[in-house]
């Protein structure tokens, strides 16, 4: 169906639409046993899908909710018919194909909250309204190629999905063009060239021009043509794995590199397969290597292919870090972290100065053939990959083939340096102890007052953390949020951050930065992803702001803005609101000297049950391994005075409450059971980890951790430091 816009175009979409028909399915009714190839009982058309990989088909959410309101969408069973098998040139009714149908289970949707709230009939589904399905038996059906790229390029593209113009349901393709992005970059606007039917909604939108599947059909305007798509770039917002497995987005995008690798390999037939399509694309325009310098078609297939063969990357910053050696610049923020290996792939793409492609990705190639991974490879599979960069290498220059091996030994040099350190810390202890805070990348949520308005401005980004201290990427930020909107606003950002930092073996610190009036902020309650408050998914600790604060804003109690005094007015600047720098060294050493232990507890701001405030005198004749502990509400006197003694003092580990609702209930449980853990923990360094272990027995409905309902960690980590910068306000 080539609308003769271009020669170009044309040929692509002629080369390219058999290969997308056939793992273009259509969605409906589970079958209800009528799974005869060739039945037609299957009842209407829901939508429209395509495989990603081999057993799991990608649509949108709305199109598995078709006709079920009330109906759970996760664990859902639907209706897949699919052609069997590759085709022949001449399209899907070719010999060797067969339509068949299949049941296949709804895994995940996304996002998650769809399936708490979902809007009404004929009203848009939120983004990235994306739906995973599992088929539920083994079948054998084609598989679309997905892209790498984190952000779309405007051009021509194909859009395939169900229709039943002739009476018949059928899988059809039309010609448009993207037109912009939408929704933060997780949808793509589809031009007004021609109209989208009803049932195509979950097919595959195709950039001509590259071959690559980059969005899934959502939505036509209701005044005429076009629509939205959603950027299939929105899979790696799947949900995390827990601890020591691997995710769902690694685990499909592992199969779908492999099953295109095995398809080039494979000389059984002679069906073309993607990668002989990507080599017979009509030249792209304006392309500033003229097509050399970048891996041909079948290359980068092998590449892709050598890569899934690898354990996965241990986190999301290790895949960054090599992309970053590579470029010789930081990439871009912006985009949805890289998960895998071939993400790193994706970022680089025309890379800066002029550097060739194929130059790039073969350097980023040799590095991940030397990198640390979650687990140790299939035995030879570093080295295969390795053979392949060098056998690559020598179509091109010769400088570069002596640069890679130089680089190769570097990294092999630099890996037995790691091994050697790492087992040399198993013999004589680990660097940090069992049960500290992993060494890594952490995020950090900031919270600003706005004026005096019950409005607050945020910020979300990652820390580096030691190894790079005081270096940070933003991941977003927003203005004039209220408290009980602050969860929802928060969600994406903060899920995007944790996807950057979480580890294999860890999840990563969330490190809140807020002024003391605001460490009332029950975030450790707020859900992100999992249905699962973030206190017990991970460790989370309060900090002072890094920056020289503004005027207070208005008091935030446990439900909100607070009509609380406020704390003392403390000019800006002067020595009692930021101590000296003797006071530095001070406070270093109670660091040091509170990590190791033993502890020991010490009522800051109550005596007996009585609201007490702490003297300067007192608190810095205190033991260095003393943990000053509050237990009234941080927006009201005494408590904010003494957590800014205590600061003051150089105490980095102190401990706050939300009291409970009911005034009259004693804190006496509260102190008792924190003695008892502190004694216990022996070490302050373990407290973040046992505070999240207590959260989750709480979480657990264990009535002998109750008493930590509320409970906040201070932690002025000087590993850790946090940007001297003020916040920029909105408009007022």
């Amino acid at each position: 169906m080539t609308d003769g816009r271009t020669t170009g175009t044309a040929r692509a979409f002629e080369l390219l639409e058999p290969l997308v028909q056939a793992a273009t399915v259509r969605v409906h009714a589970p079958p209800g046993g009528y799974d005869t190839p060739g039945s037609h009982r299957t009842g209407p058309t829901w939508g429209s899908g395509f495989f990603i990989a081999p057993g799991w088909v990608l649509t949108c959410a709305h199109v598995v909710g078709e006709g079920g309101a009330a109906v759970r969408l996760t664990g859902r069973e639907v209706g897949i018919t699919f052609h069997s098998g590759r085709p022949r040139y001449g399209g899907p009714g070719a010999p060797g194909t067969v339509t068949g149908t299949v049941t296949g289970r709804v895994e995940c949707v996304l996002p998650e909250r769809l399936e708490e709230r979902r809007p009404g009939r004929h009203a848009l589904w939120d983004l990235p309204d994306l739906a995973l399905i599992r088929v539920l038996a083994p079948v054998s059906h084609a598989c679309v190629w997905l892209t790498d790229r984190s952000r779309p390029r405007f051009d021509e593209v194909a859009y395939f999905g169900c229709t039943e113009d002739l009476g018949t349901p059928e899988i059809t393709g039309r010609t448009t063009r993207l037109r912009g992005t939408a929704g933060n970059g997780a949808a793509i606007r589809l031009a007004d060239d021609d109209e989208i039917d009803p049932g195509m909604s979950g097919g595959p939108v195709v950039d001509l021009a590259r071959g690559e599947v980059v969005g899934v059909v959502k939505a036509r305007r209701h005044t005429g043509g076009g629509g939205l798509a959603v950027s299939v770039v929105q899979l790696r917002t799947l949900p995390m794995a827990a601890r020591g497995q691997v995710g769902l987005y690694r685990r499909i995008m592992q199969a779908h590199d492999l099953y295109h690798y095995d398809q080039h390999l494979s000389d059984l037939d002679n069906r073309r397969t993607w990668t002989d399509v990507h080599g017979e694309l009509p030249p792209q325009e304006r392309d500033p290597y003229g097509g050399r310098g970048r891996l041909t078609p079948g290359e980068r297939t092998t590449l892709c292919g050598l890569l899934a063969e690898l354990p996965p990357p241990s986190s999301s910053e290790a895949v960054r870090a090599l992309v970053e050696a590579v470029r010789g610049e930081e990439p871009d923020p912006q985009p949805l972290a890289p998960l895998s290996w071939r993400d790193g792939l994706g970022l680089l793409h025309d890379p800066p100065g002029g550097t060739g492609e194929a130059a790039a990705m073969l350097r980023y190639a040799t590095d991940v053939s030397v990198a640390e991974y979650r687990e140790p490879p299939t035995p030879g599979a570093d080295e295969e990959l390795w053979d392949w960069v060098r056998a690559t290498a020598e179509r091109l220059w010769r400088p570069l083939r002596r640069e890679l091996g130089e680089r190769h030994e570097r990294g092999l040099a630099e890996r037995e340096r790691r091994r050697r350190a790492s087992a040399g810390r198993a013999a004589g202890g680990p660097a940090r102890r069992a049960g500290g805070l992993p060494p890594g990348a952490s995020v950090l949520l900031e919270v600003w007052a706005h004026g005096w308005e019950h409005l607050y401005d945020w910020r979300v980004s990652v820390l580096a953390g030691p190894a790079h201290p005081g270096r940070l990427t933003p991941v977003d930020s927003g203005v004039r949020a209220t408290v009980a909107g602050l969860p929802e606003r928060l969600r994406a950002p903060l899920a995007e951050a944790f996807r950057r930092c979480d580890t294999h073996v860890a999840a990563a610190l969330l490190e809140v930065a807020v002024a003391p009036e605001l460490f009332g902020l029950a975030v450790e309650d707020w859900v992100v992803a999992g249905g699962v408050p973030l206190g017990v998914q991970r460790p989370v600790v309060l900090r002072h702001p890094g920056g020289r604060s503004a005027a207070p804003g208005p008091a935030l109690g446990p439900n909100g803005p607070g009509t609380g005094p406020g704390g003392p007015d403390i000019p800006p600047g002067s020595p009692q609101a930021h101590p000296a720098d003797h006071e530095a060294g001070r406070a270093a050493a109670r660091w040091a000297r509170v990590q190791a232990g033993p502890l020991q507890d010490e009522r800051a701001d109550c005596a007996g049950g009585r609201p007490r405030a702490p003297s300067a005198e007192w608190l810095s004749g205190l033991p260095d391994t003393t943990v000053p502990v509050h237990c009234r509400a941080a927006d009201q006197e005494p408590t904010l005075g003494s957590l800014h003694a205590v600061r003051d003092a150089g105490y980095g580990v102190a401990v706050t409450r939300r009291p409970p609702p009911d005034p009259g209930v004693s804190c006496a449980p509260f102190h008792r059971g924190l003695r008892e853990e502190l004694a216990d923990a022996g070490r302050a360094e373990v407290l973040p980890v046992r505070l999240q272990t207590l959260r989750g027995r709480a979480y657990g409905a264990d009535p002998d951790a109750y008493w930590a309902a509320g409970a906040g960690l201070v932690w002025e980590d000087p590993a850790r430091p946090l940007p001297d910068v003020e916040p920029l306000h909105g408009d007022l």
